[in-house]
């Protein structure tokens, strides 16, 4: 197995995050959210929420994800969703990734659920 890549082996889980939304929004993501779990979840640092317009898009903006971290040598726990495209995650062990299809996010409401984790900001 191939280690990391050298430049981003000492990249934190809210770097990785933020490179996730940020890799998303380039492709067109709506309403990213990034929250802080790591005070109330045992099993993840940071959860990145995103939508897309139509289940093709959340199929690709989940291909995308994973192909830019794959790149840095980085690839997934575990990938669930993919074929139905309404709510794909991506599971990097620090942080998870749940790409929805915008109706499917709101039925779902993620960060409802979380409302006690603090929003990290992309402006920061």
């Amino acid at each position: 197995m191939q280690q990391v890549k050298k430049k981003h082996r000492k990249k934190s889980s809210r770097e990785l995050a933020e490179f996730c939304a940020r890799t998303a929004l380039a492709k067109k993501a709506e309403d990213p959210v990034i929250l802080d779990v790591r005070n109330i979840c045992s099993f993840t640092d940071f959860f990145v929420i995103i939508s897309g317009r139509s289940t093709r898009h959340v199929q690709g903006l989940a291909e995308t994800i994973e192909a830019e971290l794959r790149s840095k040598r980085l690839s997934t726990t575990g990938a669930e969703g993919l074929r139905e495209g309404t709510w794909v995650l991506l599971d990097y062990s620090d942080v998870v990734v749940h790409i929805f299809y915008s109706e499917t996010r709101k039925f779902f409401d993620i960060e409802g659920l979380w409302h006690d984790a603090p929003r990290i900001s992309l402006d920061d």
